[in-house]
């Protein structure tokens, strides 16, 4: 057994979709979340500052005694893969068991990987999937206006300009046939009843958040880690404005978070 927390950070808001599966699989644990919503996006940064700002968040969550950390966005979890393994705490991101799932799912091998321009660069889904099956064939998008269309609540099904945005996304990955589409960004699971639709029911979707909560808690399990109490808490931490935070994590998570939001000094992160 260890009580202490589950670390969980994010370039900002898509994160709370791991934060809400792990509230669901492991409802005993405490949760301290970190939003880095004074330098978001991650997507659009060089390698080297993507590194920089996942080794700074992963420095923060361990000032909280955290027994593990997961990196819940797709960029981190690709560019800074080396700095999760460098941690002192057992630290996964959501490429390796999303890739697992996707490899589990897929009928044809013929599989989609849709994130942010960053985490497309790497291939890091397509490395990990090909590990997994040699003979899987991957095919990747890049998908940046998504972020700021689920940030801004543009998330109903019927909403034209997203479903515009993304049939003209999804548009090459319905070309190459795929039969398992990877929604790389935890953002995007916000968007999957318009994904679903457009790419129709024969294609799988492979939500990241609940491949990290899962892997998380066999994880914990294989090392006799779990929490035993009966409710867990969240603490949410972010390094800008807290009540624009609590606004669209209600939408993420499904419930007030306002009351449980702290504002911390963005110069505490290089320290």
């Amino acid at each position: 057994m260890d009580s202490r927390p589950i670390g969980v950070f994010d370039s900002g808001l898509g994160g709370l979709t791991v934060v809400r599966r792990l509230l669901e699989e492991l409802p005993n644990e405490n949760i301290v979340y970190f939003g880095d919503t004074g330098r978001v996006p991650y997507g659009t940064r060089s390698p080297d500052t993507i590194k920089r700002y996942t080794a700074e968040d992963c420095r923060f969550l361990r000032r909280h005694d955290v027994k593990m950390i997961i990196a819940a966005c797709g960029t981190a979890s690709s560019v800074g893969a080396q700095v999760l393994k460098a941690q002192s705490v057992p630290a996964i991101g959501v490429v390796d068991a999303t890739a697992k799932a996707a490899a589990l799912a897929t009928r044809s091998g013929r599989i989609g990987v849709i994130g942010t321009a960053a985490t497309v660069q790497t291939d890091a889904f397509g490395i990990a999937i090909r590990a997994l099956n040699p003979d899987a064939q991957v095919f990747s998008q890049a998908c940046p206006l998504f972020v700021s269309l689920v940030e801004n609540g543009w998330i109903a099904e019927d909403d034209e300009v997203t479903i515009a945005t993304a049939k003209r996304y999804l548009s090459p990955l319905m070309d190459a046939q795929i039969d398992t589409l990877i929604m790389g960004c935890t953002h995007f699971p916000l968007l999957a009843p318009i994904l679903q639709t457009i790419l129709g029911n024969a294609v799988t979707l492979i939500d990241s958040g609940s491949a990290a909560a899962g892997a998380a808690k066999e994880l914990l399990a294989s090392r006799d880690m779990l929490a035993e109490r009966e409710n867990g808490s969240c603490r949410f931490f972010v390094s800008d404005t807290p009540q624009g935070f609590a606004n669209v994590a209600k939408m993420f998570l499904g419930r007030e978070v306002a009351a449980d939001v702290e504002l911390i000094d963005p110069a505490l992160l290089s320290e």
